[in-house]
């Protein structure tokens, strides 16, 4: 095992494309193609038993098999050797049909997709449980006053459930994607050596329909050897996702430094610590989801590259995506663990949130105001007046309501109980409220929609 796994890769979809799965994924293919063949007369029925039989990855001398692939270009052509000599050690017969029509690719390709289902099917149920930990957090802070910050600065109150309900909406249209996706990639390729399966003749189109049958994949109207956009499709959702969980997750980390202490990660025993100073509290959950933030761009990049392949079959850009798409699936399964755990645990300090609003001595309510003055001298006078007592307030580090206070231009429409009303900060998040309701109510509909098509 790579030490790094834990680490990086740290969730139930690694598994799935383990060496051994690879293998299986390719071998569940080799048996399918043989059933549907014989139910189409394209090879004896008799030779199916020991074609299936054989189909076992444990069967299969995976090292043997590596350092073969070395020499051969891909991994099916020695797995079929190996496969064809199992079947014959039962079956001599038999062992002429296997592979019977294929390519390779059809083998490497189909093999992938049906590790794909399993993952997708895995990738869903991770992230309803992610929506289900957000959606918690983000009703129980609904009402948590904060900062909100633009330019890494101070600017208006908002809420943290605001803040919350900014990432579960886009959660929740990722999962609406998830569903269309799964329609789109699990699709069956089946084309023989140049994509016309010209190796069984009239057979080849009632072949494929058997085959997708026996795989529950979609039977697609032209074999994909060279067309690649359905499993580019899937790395932009996994990468995609990343960069929504990367955002929250250096949000988060900022909210965590020393000087702001708003939010903590969960607490563990050895978790975070420093080798060197016992103090340290590190992020290091965020760490995890932003380490595979950084990374997927690049394995994108790859993939969006590999799009310009050769005519009929490829060389290179093909291959590139072998080790590619199940990087970026691993990586991302590891970032929507890391997020539900850190959504769980995460600590809420609500008495630091509302401190540091008053850091700026009530600058962070300056609109509040001008809007409020502008009604009685207009807005561009109202807010060249409260800019310039703004000034003043930085400069002489006074707070603003004591500026306010003294300038005749405010008095005579306000009195200082309204002027220390407009700039309390509970007073000011706006449509928070109304847009973090919309957002859980959405979360409601799509959880409902889902328990209907269970």
């Amino acid at each position: 095992m790579d030490v790094l796994t834990p680490l990086l890769r740290g969730s139930a979809l690694t598994a799935m494309f383990s060496d051994t799965q690879t293998v299986q994924g390719m071998l569940d293919f080799e048996a399918a193609l043989a059933r549907a063949e014989a139910q189409c007369n394209v090879i004896p029925g008799s030779a199916v038993a020991a074609i299936e039989r054989a189909c076992d990855v444990q069967n299969i001398d995976l090292p043997a098999l590596a350092d073969a692939a070395a020499s051969a270009g891909n991994l099916a052509i020695p797995l079929v050797k190996q496969l064809t000599a199992q079947v014959k050690q039962h079956d001599v017969e038999a062992a002429r049909y296997v592979h019977w029509g294929a390519t390779s690719q059809d083998a490497i390709d189909t093999g992938f997709v049906l590790q794909l289902r399993q993952a997708l099917l895995k990738t869903d149920a991770m992230l309803s449980s992610l929506l289900a930990a957000l959606a918690e957090q983000t009703e129980a802070h609904r009402d948590t006053v904060m900062p909100g910050r633009t330019w890494m600065q101070h600017a208006l109150p908002v809420t943290f459930g605001l803040k919350l309900a900014g990432t579960l909406d886009a959660l929740l249209r990722w999962q609406r994607r998830l569903r269309d996706l799964q329609d789109n990639v699990l699709t069956l390729q089946f084309g023989g050596a140049a994509g016309t399966l010209a190796s069984l003749n009239q057979n080849g189109p009632a072949v494929a329909q058997a085959l997708a049958k026996e795989l529950s994949l979609t039977l697609p109207d032209t074999p994909w050897h060279s067309q690649r956009d359905r499993l580019l499709e899937v790395g932009h959702w996994y990468a995609g996702v990343c960069g929504t969980l990367g955002k929250f997750a250096n949000d988060f980390a900022l909210l965590m430094q020393t000087e702001v202490a708003e939010v903590s990660e969960p607490t563990a025993p050895g978790r975070g610590g420093s080798s060197t100073m016992p103090h340290k509290r590190n992020p290091v959950g965020c760490a995890a989801i932003l380490t595979a933030a950084q990374r997927t761009p690049g394995l994108m990049a790859t993939l969006y590259a590999s799009q310009i392949q050769q005519h009929e079959r490829a060389l290179g850009g093909w291959q590139a995506e072998w080790e590619v798409l199940p990087e970026l699936l691993t990586l991302s399964g590891a970032v929507m663990d890391q997020s539900e755990q850190l959504v769980r645990g995460m600590q809420v300090d609500t008495a630091k949130m509302r401190a540091d609003l008053d850091i700026t001595h009530g600058l962070i309510m300056a609109e509040a105001v001008t809007l409020a003055l502008a009604k009685h001298i207009g807005k561009q006078d109202a807010h060249h007046l409260v800019e310039t007592l703004c000034h003043q307030a930085l400069e002489q580090k006074r707070p603003l309501l004591h500026l306010l206070e003294q300038n005749a231009r405010i008095t005579m429409h306000f009195s200082s109980a309204e002027l220390t009303a407009l700039l309390d900060p509970s007073t000011a998040t706006g449509s928070a409220r109304h847009f973090v309701r919309q957002v859980l109510t959405r979360y409601q509909e799509q959880r409902h929609d889902d328990s209907l098509s269970d």
